[in-house]
């Protein structure tokens, strides 16, 4: 989830004397965060079905910056602690690197200049490019899997475990990215999650993970999911992780020309070049 507004959302001037990783929360950003808590709470117990019996617990990844490190606090309230395992501040999940103390006349400048040579690959000055980020999110991404591999954690494993990243808009959507193989072009498809929004990336019933289980088809196109990215996000909700998705063929499509669908059909194609280097 992204962080609650933020001063520097209210007024990015605050950015001219405030370091990035010291702005604070707003009041709004607060009450953002807690009614977060509240939302997150209501989707793991399913809806308003669980009881305080219901054997789940959740563990927290939490950003460094002073506002991410505030919405935590704010949305832990609707957890006790008999719910929370644990707690770890990642710096790898922290903000996109924009420079030192940032002039907004010139980081105005600078951000038009992004957009016209793409926002994956653009490296602010002094700072980093979303690429950086992906290195540092995709490291992240191979602790956790070894976190929950490894028991490092400590739940139980009667319990469900429920893990909650309190992080920033373009970390949020590059682990997306890592997580789900999208492609270059279609993370810069994607739009910015807004103030203590969340996607849920939940276990569908074939064993994969997917955003369909608990969002809408119409939620992950107002996010700038395209048609054949819902449609993955679909067949992952329901497939078998030892399938592969023949049904979305836009993976393959996106870096090869006119693939035979059979070796048959690759033949056919061989013995009719080589029919016409005969006739020529």
């Amino acid at each position: 989830m992204r962080h609650g507004e933020s001063e520097g959302n209210l007024d990015p001037t605050a950015y001219d004397t405030t370091p990035d990783p010291k702005i604070e929360l707003t009041e709004q950003g607060i009450a953002q965060a807690r009614a977060a808590g509240a939302r997150i709470r209501h989707v793991i117990e399913g809806e308003g079905e669980g009881s305080e019996s219901d054997n789940w617990r959740v563990y927290f990844y939490v950003s460094p910056y002073a506002r991410t490190r505030s919405t935590l606090r704010e949305l832990g309230r609707a957890f006790s602690k008999k719910r929370v395992i644990g707690v770890r501040e990642e710096c790898r999940i922290r903000e996109q690197d924009f420079g030192n103390f940032q002039a907004q006349e010139r980081m105005n400048v600078i951000k038009e200049t992004r957009q016209r040579f793409g926002r994956f690959f653009y490296r602010f000055p002094e700072g980093e490019s979303a690429a950086d980020v992906f290195d540092r999110v995709s490291s992240f991404l191979e602790s956790l899997w070894r976190d929950v591999d490894m028991n490092r954690l400590h739940h139980d494993p009667s319990d469900d475990l429920n893990l909650i990243i309190v992080s920033h808009g373009l970390a949020s959507r590059v682990f997306l990215m890592k997580w789900f193989k999208w492609t270059v072009e279609q993370f810069e498809l994607l739009n910015n999650l807004g103030n203590c929004e969340f996607r849920v990336i939940q276990l569908g019933s074939g064993g994969e993970y997917s955003l369909a289980v608990h969002h809408t088809d119409d939620e992950l196109l107002e996010w700038g999911l395209s048609p054949d990215m819902v449609a993955d996000q679909k067949w992952r909700a329901h497939s078998n992780k030892h399938d592969s998705n023949g049904s979305c063929s836009w993976y393959l499509d996106a870096f090869f020309d006119h693939l035979p669908d059979s070796d048959s059909d690759d033949e056919n194609v061989d013995n009719h070049d080589e029919t016409n280097c005969v006739s020529s």
